[in-house]
């Protein structure tokens, strides 16, 4: 009787053992991005992953928040690679020792949208300070993600140079934050026939435009630049290190940025490979 107990008792632990050996390879083969929305929501994600995987076989999860909380997450050790736009706060991410190779991955630019008709004419305007005066002077709605994502830092920064007026605006009920996604935050504008700052490649993905359209763009300082970091394994010991590595060394290769380069919404090339 033993016997036959010490039996049952070997098999068991041949058949746990074998079930944790197999949920821990299942486990290390996902490699997760801690990324931006815009990414996701433009549909390159959805574009460039089954590429990837069916190279390497790696399975990929991408979890898409505001970068200011794609970073937190990083931090936290709950992502292997961050893509992320906000160029201060990847180098204050490294510095930390949170990361351990930073690069530039990709660009496009950030516009200004709002309605066809156009009421505040900010399509006669050359000068970003004038049409961003306008828009604070006015009396139409501007609705702000008001995240801590890299789009909201973005826009935090076209404001400096009218600070008076924008501080006004800002304490005003034309103002009006989302602390939302980009996808929301732009359903949200539509359907309150307000302007808003968004990424050129999510507004080219958003399918519920209706009569709203670009309405400034192409100014310098609407440059937006994408950074792609290695987590740094000494800090988080959890990380899939040998995957993230495969794929940082993947997406920065001709392969990669040919696919980023190839990848368009009607004809229209969304971001730029560096």
């Amino acid at each position: 009787m033993k016997s036959i107990t010490r039996n049952i008792a070997y098999i068991l632990l041949i058949i746990f053992s074998h079930a944790s050996a197999t949920y821990s390879d299942n486990s290390s083969s996902t490699l997760i991005i801690q990324s931006t929305t815009s990414t996701r929501d433009s549909g390159l994600y959805d574009y460039l992953i089954p590429h990837f995987n069916e190279k390497f076989n790696i399975k990929v999860k991408v979890i898409a928040v505001g970068t200011g909380q794609a970073i937190n997450n990083a931090r936290n050790c709950d992502g292997d690679i961050l893509i992320v736009h906000s160029r201060q706060d990847e180098e204050i991410f490294i510095k930390d020792g949170y990361g351990t190779k930073r690069e530039n991955l990709m660009y496009n630019d950030f516009v200004i949208v709002g309605p066809k008709s156009d009421p505040l004419n900010i399509l006669n305007y050359e000068s970003l300070k004038m049409a961003t005066k306008q828009i604070a002077l006015g009396t139409e709605k501007f609705i702000s993600r008001g995240d801590d994502s890299g789009t909201h830092k973005a826009e935090m920064r076209i404001w400096k140079d009218i600070k008076d007026d924008f501080n006004k605006f800002k304490q005003s009920k034309l103002y009006l934050e989302t602390g939302q996604g980009m996808g929301s935050t732009l359903n949200i504008t539509v359907g309150l026939n307000a302007y808003t700052f968004v990424d050129r490649a999510t507004w080219l993905n958003f399918k519920n435009k209706q009569n709203h359209i670009i309405v400034y763009e192409k100014d310098p300082r609407m440059k937006n630049q994408y950074g792609i970091i290695l987590v740094n394994a000494d800090k988080c010991k959890n990380i899939n290190k040998k995957s993230s590595m495969i794929f940082y060394d993947w997406i920065l290769s001709t392969e990669g940025k040919n696919l980023i380069n190839n990848y368009q919404i009607n004809g229209k090339q969304l971001f730029f490979a560096e």
